[in-house]
């Protein structure tokens, strides 16, 4: 609880705010320990994976373009299409 202290008034008025101070203290004191804690953590563990036999997809020339319209209208490419949200 902190005081505030007026030269003019007899009254002392408490003072409602947090005090932050220790607060960062023991912030920094768990990002010190996370830093310390991080590079331990990290272990390497050896995974066997299945080699694929399967071909890679081929790649079109020329890309597909979905435009969501203001009205809310689809258009593939450059052709509108009927279908519409709502």
């Amino acid at each position: 609880m902190a005081v505030r202290l007026f030269p003019q008034e007899d009254a002392l008025d408490e003072i409602h705010e947090i005090n932050v101070t220790p607060f960062i203290d023991v912030i920094l004191v768990l990002l010190i320990i996370f830093m310390v804690a991080a590079p331990l953590s990290t272990v390497d563990v050896n995974v066997d994976l299945p080699a694929s036999t399967a071909n890679p997809a081929t790649r079109p020339d020329k890309p597909l373009f979905l435009t969501v319209k203001p009205d809310l209208a689809l258009a593939l490419g450059e052709a509108p299409s009927a279908w519409q949200f709502g």
